[in-house]
């Protein structure tokens, strides 16, 4: 028996959290064939992933999945993974809000009236795994990719899937479908239960749908729905059907969390950030002094890397200008620019024509492969990220076993001069504000398989005029951008007011403006 089980990778939602999902894939599958809907999941509910194995009891099996899973949730599981979730469902109903099982059989061999695959089938199966593992494997996902688009490229996706699983679990999964049943469960549940089934299904036979519907006549809170033209591969060939599928279901059941909260809203939107720095981008390296140097000093923690090949991602990348010293650093990785900023990425895309990827993407929703990345660098981008626990967790999905961050942000101390100097004047939001390394840290600690690190120091620029600092900000794109800033343009009389104000902070060497650089080093257990 594996040492362990279950493993889980939590997935905030990226909007308002209604509901929490739990997925299970099936036998010889990953959490991977979950990824095409995790965006249209990830916007009104948190997931949970579980790679799990089957071992010789099913109810240690149980045991594991509801050890890391959420303390109550909506369970989603797929073909061997719907007897799992089902199982689940039954052994702690306090924990299950919500049952839906893809493209599964609650009893998967035929048996008497009870539609299913044939005992002879099955058993070549087991007979071809023990002589012609790889084979089987690919057999076994054609099956499953019969009736989806692009049959042939989903069987290899699916049986990429499968290399985790050693020659023990794949057997014991096989075991598992062959002995399986938990018919006799699923009408004593208490929670609302659905049951998707694909049209075109090579494994669960169309049969299935009379058969379940029967079984589960009487039962108020049970559906079984056929979800047209695909196969049994449900959630890598249709996401966009079981994604709107999960959402009805959660919508309309007293599976949605009646107490979600509303995740705070951000002070600043991320569509103002976008639009912010796309229009700074022709100019901002003219006056990016501060980011450049702190992106330098940034650079001498970077650790060498031991691969000699690496994939290398810049976040926050603005104009490329770290692109030529990061290739330095790292001669031959594969680099990839992201920024949120269309802009920025048309300039840097421009200047640094070769050794490059240039992607648009917002580092809580990172549009990367789980496991891709071995080094990420990010200067002065996460501040404009308010959801660390959005940030750290896709950082940590990201990254590759070993992998590591090494970013610099700001912190609320930025620019204090110049916020207590407009508080003097109107009173009203005038600096953007930012989360203390308290925040950060806090987010970074409760994310599985994370550890963070975190250092501070102030770096103090020096202007003989308060409206030098103003033209400076608004040329980075870093002006106010607040939600809470006041309603139209600043007036002269505000305006100098606060020039006037700020003149109580003059020292020698001219008008302070202090920013509060936080250093972090995010390292993937």
């Amino acid at each position: 028996m594996p040492e362990l089980l279950a493993r889980a990778e939590y997935l905030p939602a990226a909007q308002q959290a209604r509901a929490d999902l739990v997925l299970l894939h099936g036998w010889a599958g990953s959490s991977e064939c979950w990824r095409p809907l995790l965006a249209a999941l990830r916007r009104w509910a948190n997931v949970t992933l579980i790679d799990w194995r089957p071992g010789a009891d099913l109810a240690d099996v149980v045991a594991e999945v509801l050890t890391v899973s959420p303390a109550s949730a909506v369970y989603v599981g797929w073909s061997l993974g719907g007897q799992l979730a089902t199982a689940v469902a039954s052994r702690a109903p306090q924990r299950v809000a919500g049952l839906v099982t893809v493209a599964s059989n609650p009893r998967f061999l035929a048996e008497g009236s009870w539609p299913g695959v044939a005992a002879a089938q099955l058993a070549g199966f087991q007979a071809g795994l023990a002589a012609d593992a790889d084979g089987t494997l690919r057999r076994f996902s054609a099956l499953q990719s019969r009736g989806c688009a692009a049959e042939r490229a989903l069987a290899r996706q699916l049986v990429a899937h499968s290399r985790g699983w050693d020659a023990v679990a794949l057997a014991a999964g096989l075991q598992w479908l062959a002995e399986l049943d938990t018919r006799s469960l699923l009408p004593a549940l208490a929670c609302p239960q659905q049951h998707l089934l694909a049209e075109a299904d090579a494994l669960v036979p169309g049969a299935a749908h009379e058969a379940l519907c029967g079984w589960l006549a009487g039962v108020a809170e049970a559906s079984v729905t056929v979800i047209p033209g695909t196969g049994h591969a449900l959630p890598c060939a249709a996401p966009g059907a079981l994604a709107e599928a999960l959402y009805r279901f959660a919508v309309d059941t007293a599976a949605v969390c009646e107490a979600a909260e509303a995740a705070p809203a951000a002070p600043v939107s991320k569509q103002a950030i976008a639009l912010s720095f796309s229009r700074a981008a022709p100019r901002y390296d003219s006056v990016a002094a501060l980011q450049r140097d702190v992106g330098k000093r940034l650079l001498t923690s970077l650790v060498n890397e031991s691969k000699s090949s690496i994939t290398l991602l810049d976040l926050g990348c603005g104009t490329g200008y770290f692109h030529p010293a990061l290739l330095e650093r790292y001669p031959g990785a594969a680099y990839v620019g992201l920024d949120l900023a269309q802009g920025m990425l048309s300039w840097a895309r421009e200047r640094h024509t070769e050794h490059a990827a240039w992607v648009a993407g917002d580092a809580e929703a990172l549009p990367l492969a789980s496991g891709s990345v071995d080094v990420i660098f990010s200067s002065l981008a996460f501040q404009w990220c308010y959801r660390p626990d959005l940030l750290f967790a896709e950082l940590g999905r990201v990254l590759a076993p070993g992998g590591r961050c090494f970013f610099s942000s700001l912190g609320p101390a930025t620019l204090q001069e110049l916020r207590d100097s407009w508080a003097a004047a109107d009173g009203s939001q005038h600096v953007n504000d930012f989360l203390p390394p308290e925040t950060l840290q806090a987010a970074a600690d409760i994310t599985a398989g994370v550890r963070l690190t975190l250092r501070s120091e102030r770096i103090v620029l020096r202007y003989n005029k308060a409206t030098e600092l103003l033209h400076e900000l608004k040329t980075l794109g870093a002006h106010n951008m607040n939600s809470k800033r006041p309603a139209g343009l600043t007036g002269r009389q505000r305006l100098a007011a606060m020039v006037q104000a700020y003149e109580a902070w003059r020292e020698p060497a001219g008008l302070p403006a202090t920013y509060d650089v936080i250093y972090g080093h995010l390292e993937k257990l």
